[in-house]
């Protein structure tokens, strides 16, 4: 018998020797330790990206999709909604128009403008060191004056919405090209950031947030194919603007969980959004939007409130000043009204493709364009264009080019007005925590009012500390002035979210029996 095999038998035999000393333990009536039972960790829910819907709604323009897209569904943020009533009067939001452009101070304002772009352009030179050959705007006028389109085909392939089957409400592209002639009514619920709340038709708070409801259930339901039932299995990321109107906020929050039914949802400033978007921490955002440009600085994923600045004017102003420079250089499409949504569609995407801000293109330059309208031939237009490209976009930095004339073009992030549905409300907050302090601080001078000053407090001095817990109440008055003793006064400690604190004037602050963070000066 090998040494391997003595071992493993001796193993044997102690394991039996240990199940028969239990076996005796549990005769014997002997009470073993009960082990607790194992508490399983919390299951987390995984959140799964594909179940998480992003909305950025814009004034011109929305952008939604899930967060695994890796690019959005975009179309303009616009509806159509069919009149009640035969004879209605029509009603349609402006595209590029906008108060304060008709004033007596506008074009001159427009002009000095101009001046000061003209003069901001020829005193920088080009990158080769040589200054930009100026042109004038008679030069190009003369050329496009003599220009007559040509046909390209009989038929622009471009048509009108179909609404025979009379739909209550169009969004997107087809609310843009809704014949003028059918009883609609076009609304952007968004301008410049903010809820399109006016005095007109469809303006009310509750006629916006129906507009807002009805064109993002129409794009998840027919664009992401996901049906309005399911939603209460998705949650939604809504982005909002850096200076935001808080109790519009609020509403947009309940239509999007009670109307739509979403199971929850985070609202987001574009800023931060933007930051962690890019791969930065830090960053100044300058977002020039459609209707307005908003600067934001941001710090580890936080917005400034003290640095956030929006201004009203933004990428429609550049397309209707270069509209403005175009009709001056002798536009070759003599018909182009602004208060057409075709026609802004056509110099939206003009400006989109020939304005530019590069220094170094100089001198006239020749371009062309088609228009492509209902029931109108396909057409060829060419133009011969000079700085107006340049001009137009220097725009941003001069806005008096834009001419607007009695508008509040800055606006700052104040503070919230208040909400008294809202049980984090910082104003009731402050009111509270000040009347619970008030009638604290009432209530511990009353105490130390009642009970004799003295005696304890000697001893208390003499001794250089605090006696029993229980002496606390008397022990914060004034005292003798012993050698190492405790001084005179008292000081009140704030407790946490204290709204003020401080002494009495001509007489010691008394410290509650229940004060802990109640401390003491020594001399």
């Amino acid at each position: 018998m090998t040494q391997a095999e003595k071992e493993q038998d001796n193993g044997k035999e102690k394991e039996k020797e240990r199940d028969k000393e239990k076996e005796k333990e549990q005769q014997r009536g002997v009470k073993r330790p009960i082990a607790p039972p194992a508490i399983p960790d919390p299951l987390q829910e995984q959140i799964q990206s594909n179940f998480i819907i992003v909305i950025h709604p814009g004034s011109r323009t929305l952008r939604i999709g899930r967060a695994t897209d890796t690019l959005p569904i975009i179309l303009p943020h616009v509806i159509a909604r069919r009149h009640k009533q035969t004879g209605q009067p029509k009603y349609e939001d402006a595209w590029l128009l906008r108060d304060g452009l008709n004033k007596t101070e506008s074009n001159e304002q427009r002009q000095n403008g101009l001046k000061m772009v003209e003069q901001a352009i020829w005193s920088k030179k080009m990158s080769n060191g040589v200054r930009r050959t100026p042109v004038s705007a008679e030069q190009a006028r003369s050329y496009n004056c003599q220009i007559r389109p040509a046909v390209l085909d009989s038929s622009s392939r471009v048509k009108w919405t179909n609404t025979a089957h009379q739909p209550p409400h169009l969004v997107g592209e087809e609310a843009v090209y809704v014949n003028p002639s059918d009883c609609y009514n076009i609304h952007w619920p968004i301008v410049r950031g903010q809820l399109n709340v006016h005095a007109g038709p469809g303006g009310s708070l509750t006629a916006v947030l129906a507009d807002l409801e009805t064109i993002w259930s129409h794009v998840i339901q027919k664009q992401l194919e996901i049906p309005l039932k399911d939603l209460k299995y998705y949650r939604c990321i809504l982005l909002v603007p850096d200076i935001y109107n808080r109790p519009h906020i609020k509403e947009v929050v309940n239509m999007l969980l009670l109307n739509m039914g979403f199971s929850a949802i985070i609202v987001h400033q574009e800023s931060v959004s933007a930051t962690f978007g890019s791969g930065c921490s830090s960053a100044c955002v300058v977002d020039v939007g459609d209707q307005k440009t908003s600067l934001c600085c941001v710090e580890d994923g936080v917005s400034h409130r003290n640095s956030r600045l929006c201004l009203a004017y933004g990428g429609s102003d550049v397309t209707r000043t270069f509209f403005w420079l175009l009709q001056r250089a002798g536009f070759p499409y003599r018909d182009c009204q602004l208060s057409s949504r075709l026609d802004c569609q056509l110099l939206q995407h003009l400006k989109e493709t020939f304005c530019h801000l590069n220094q170094d293109i100089s001198g006239l330059k020749d371009h062309e364009f088609q228009t492509r309208f209902p029931e109108a031939p396909a057409l060829l237009y060419q133009v011969r264009l000079g700085d107006e490209k340049l001009q137009a976009s220097m725009g941003l930095f001069y806005p008096t080019t834009f001419g607007i004339v009695g508008q509040k073009m800055t606006s700052l992030q104040y503070r919230s007005q208040g909400d008294s549905e809202d049980p984090h409300d910082e104003h009731y907050l402050l009111a509270t925590q000040s009347k619970q302090d008030q009638s604290s601080k009432s209530a511990a001078d009353r105490k130390g009012i009642s009970r004799p000053v003295g005696g304890l407090d000697g001893e208390m001095s003499a001794q250089g500390g605090i006696g029993e817990p229980s002496d606390l109440g008397r022990g914060c008055g004034s005292g003798g002035s012993g050698a190492g003793g405790m001084k005179g006064r008292r000081s009140l400690g704030l407790r946490r979210g204290s709204a003020y604190g401080g002494r009495r004037a001509g007489r010691a602050p008394v410290c509650s029996p229940l004060e802990e963070d109640c401390h003491h000066e020594p001399v």
